[in-house]
C-alpha cells in the first residue's frame, strides 16, 4: 500500500485512505449494482439497533454530559488545552460565532419550523390533543431537548477529548490518539488504524446524509420558487452542484473566501431570524423566548429519560416507537458527525481552560437555539392555530402550515415564509443560506476526513481532499437514489446503522479522558502563611474587617489566577514509551512530581 501511495503522490496514512478509499468505493458500487438488498439490510439493522439499543443512546448522551459538568467543576477544570503558557487564539464572541458555523446552522435552517410543527399536529406524549396549547409547549419542549444541551454534549465530549490529547500533547490528529491511556503504543498499529478508518467512515457517511437533507431541503425551496419537480433528478442535480462548488474550493485553495462566505452566511441566517421577529408576532415571540426557557428547564429532566418503554405494546406499534424516529435518530446522525465537529471545536478552543471549554460549548450555542425555536417554532404554530378558538378564528386557513409539513419536511421552511412579506425574496434568501451552509460543510469536511487520514493538522495534497469531496457527493447521490421516495426514512435506516460504533467509540472517550486527567499533576496553592484560628475567633464584623476580608479574596484571586500546571503529567504510570510522543518527552514519575513546600518557597 505504502508504494501505491507514494507513487500517486499522496501524503497520508496508506493502512487508513487505502481501506477507507476502497470501503466508500465497493459501498458506492453495491448500491448501483443492488440497491434493493442493502436497503433492506439498512432497514433490519436500524430496527434491531432502535428496539434493543434505543435505551443505551438516550442514557448514553446523559452520561455524557455529567460527565462533563463533573470534569468542568472539579479541580481540573482549570487545566490549560495547550501548553501551559498557551492563551486563547480567539475573542469570546469570535469563539462563539464559530462554534454555530460548524455545527449547528445546517440543522437549524432544516428543523427550525418542521420539528416543532411536527409534535404540534403529532403529539408524541400520550393523551395530548393535537394542535391545542399543551401540544404546542411540549412541541417546543422536545425539539430544544433535541437540538440544545443534548445535541452539544455529543460534540462537546470529543471535542474535549481532541483538545486535551491533541492540542496538550502533539498527538497525531487522529480518533485513535485519544485511546492512548487504554491501548497506549497500540494507537499506531492496526487496533488504531482500525478505530481511525471507522472514525473516517463514520464522518464520510454523517456528512453524506446531511447533504441529503440539504439537497431534499434546496429541492423544496426551488420547487416552491418556481414550481419545478423536486423528484429525485432534482436532488442529484443539487448535490452535482454543491459537490462541485467544494472541489472548486479546495482546488482553488479559496480557505480565506470561504471563510469570509461563511461568515456573511451566519450573518444571513441572523437577519432571517430578526426579519421574522420584527415582520411576526413580536410581542408574542418575545414573551415565549422568556417562556421557552422555563419550559426547557422544567420539563428537560423528564425528557431527557424518556424512553419511549410502552411504545410496543400497543397494537400498531412497530417494535420501537416514536423515538426511533426522532431521539435516536438524532443522536446516531449528531455522533457521526461528532469528530467533524469535535476536531473543529478542538482547533479553535487552543488555549482555553477545561471549564471555559464545556460551559462555552455547552451554554452558547444552547442559548441561541432556544432563541431560534421561540421565534420560528412559536411563530409557525400561531400561524397554524393554537388551540380551538385560535383554529376557529383562522378558519379555513387553520393547520394550512401543519398540512403542508406532514406532506414534505424539506418543504417546511419555505411553506413557512409564504406568510411573510416579500415571500419569494426571503425563500430566495433561505435556499442560499442552505446552499452556502452545505457547500461549505462539505468543503470544511474533506479537509477534516483527510487530517484524519494523514495524522496531521497541515492539509495533505490537494487531490487527497478532492477524492473526499468527491467521495462525500457520490455517496450522498447514491443514498438519495436509494432513498428515492422514502426520502428521510431511508437516510434515518442508514445512519442510525453507521452512529452505532462510531457512539460506542465517543463512549470510551470517557476512561480514556479520566486516565488523562487522574495522572495530571496539579500543584499545591498556597496563600501565603495560614493565620492563626485566634485571629478568626477575635474578628469582627467592622468596616475595616470587611476591608481586610475583600483584600484578602482579591490576593486569593491572584494567586488562583496564577495557578500553575505542570506541562505534562506524570504518564509514568501507564506510558509505555520511554522517548518522545509526536515531539513530547516523557519525564519519571520522580522527576513529575513537585512537593508542597518547593511550591511555597
Amino acid at each position: 500500500m505504502t508504494t501505491w501511495v507514494e507513487r500517486m503522490g499522496l501524503k497520508t496514512d496508506p493502512v487508513i485512505f487505502s481501506i477507507s478509499a476502497i470501503f466508500t468505493i465497493v459501498f458506492v458500487l453495491a448500491l448501483v449494482i443492488a440497491p434493493e438488498p442493502i436497503g433492506d439490510a439498512f432497514a433490519a439493522g436500524r430496527a434491531w439497533i432502535v428496539s434493543h439499543l434505543g435505551w443505551f443512546f438516550i442514557l448514553g448522551v446523559n452520561l455524557w454530559l455529567g460527565f462533563l459538568v463533573w470534569t468542568a467543576m472539579s479541580r481540573h477544570g482549570h487545566i490549560r488545552l495547550g501548553p501551559r503558557d498557551s492563551r486563547p487564539d480567539y475573542t469570546n464572541l469570535s469563539w462563539f460565532t464559530m462554534l454555530f458555523a460548524g455545527g449547528i446552522g445546517t440543522v437549524l435552517m432544516f428543523w427550525g419550523v418542521a420539528e416543532p410543527m411536527s409534535h404540534f399536529a403529532t403529539p408524541p406524549l400520550p393523551g395530548v390533543e393535537p394542535y391545542s396549547e399543551e401540544a404546542a409547549k411540549d412541541a417546543i419542549s422536545i425539539a430544544t431537548y433535541h437540538l440544545a444541551l443534548h445535541t452539544w454534549t455529543i460534540f462537546a465530549l470529543p471535542g474535549l477529548a481532541f483538545a486535551y490529547f491533541i492540542n496538550r500533547y502533539d498527538l497525531p490528529v487522529r480518533v485513535s490518539s485519544v485511546f492512548y491511556p487504554l491501548i497506549k503504543d497500540r494507537i499506531y498499529g492496526p487496533l488504531g488504524k482500525a478505530i481511525d478508518i471507522a472514525a473516517v467512515l463514520g464522518t464520510l457517511f454523517g456528512v453524506a446524509v446531511s447533504l441529503g437533507l440539504g439537497s431534499s431541503q434546496i429541492a423544496a425551496g426551488l420547487s416552491a420558487l418556481f414550481g419545478w419537480d423536486s423528484g429525485v433528478m432534482l436532488k442529484v442535480a443539487i448535490l452535482a452542484v454543491l459537490t462541485a462548488v467544494a472541489v472548486v474550493s479546495i482546488v482553488a485553495g479559496l480557505d480565506k473566501g470561504v471563510k469570509l462566505l461563511s461568515n456573511i452566511n451566519i450573518g444571513m441566517a441572523v437577519g432571517l431570524m430578526i426579519f421574522v421577529l420584527i415582520c411576526g408576532s413580536t410581542l408574542f415571540l418575545l414573551r415565549g423566548m422568556v417562556e421557552t426557557v422555563g419550559l426547557y428547564l422544567g420539563n428537560l429532566p423528564r425528557l431527557a429519560f424518556w424512553n419511549d418503554m410502552l411504545a410496543d405494546i400497543g397494537p400498531n406499534s412497530d417494535g420501537w416507537g416514536w423515538q426511533g424516529g426522532w431521539t435516536v435518530f438524532y443522536w446516531a446522525w449528531t455522533v457521526t458527525w461528532s469528530p467533524f465537529i469535535g476536531l473543529f471545536v478542538a482547533r479553535i478552543s487552543r488555549g482555553r481552560t477545561i471549564r471555559e471549554f464545556v460551559f462555552g460549548v455547552l451554554l452558547a450555542p444552547s442559548l441561541f437555539t432556544l432563541i431560534w425555536f421561540s421565534i420560528f417554532g412559536w411563530q409557525a404554530m400561531e400561524i397554524d392555530g393554537i388551540g380551538a378558538a385560535a383554529r376557529d378564528a383562522l378558519g379555513d386557513q387553520a393547520g394550512a402550515l401543519s398540512d403542508a409539513v406532514a406532506e414534505s419536511v424539506p418543504l417546511a421552511m419555505f411553506a413557512f415564509f409564504e406568510n411573510f412579506p416579500f415571500a419569494d425574496l426571503v425563500q430566495g434568501i433561505a435556499v442560499l443560506v442552505v446552499a452556502i451552509f452545505f457547500a461549505t460543510s462539505s468543503d470544511s469536511a474533506s479537509l477534516v476526513v483527510d487530517m484524519l487520514c494523514t495524522g496531521s493538522p497541515d492539509p495533505g495534497p490537494t487531490r487527497q481532499r478532492v477524492f473526499w469531496g468527491v467521495s462525500e457527493g457520490l455517496v450522498a447521490t447514491m443514498l438519495i437514489v436509494l432513498a428515492g421516495d422514502a426520502g428521510l426514512t431511508a437516510l434515518q435506516q442508514v445512519i442510525t446503522v453507521v452512529g452505532l460504533p462510531i457512539f460506542c467509540l465517543v463512549f470510551l472517550m470517557i476512561p480514556a479522558l479520566i486516565l488523562g486527567l487522574r495522572n495530571e499533576e496539579i500543584d499545591h496553592i498556597t496563600i501565603g502563611k495560614r493565620p492563626g484560628l485566634s485571629k478568626f475567633v477575635t474578628t469582627r464584623l467592622t468596616p475595616p474587617a470587611r476591608r481586610r476580608g475583600s483584600e484578602l479574596r482579591h490576593v486569593h484571586n491572584d494567586v488562583l489566577n496564577d495557578v500553575s500546571y505542570s506541562e505534562e503529567p506524570c504518564w509514568a504510570r501507564f506510558w509505555a514509551l520511554s522517548g518522545a510522543v509526536g515531539g513530547v518527552k516523557t519525564r519519571s514519575s520522580r522527576s513529575c512530581r513537585r512537593s508542597a513546600s518547593e511550591v511555597r518557597r
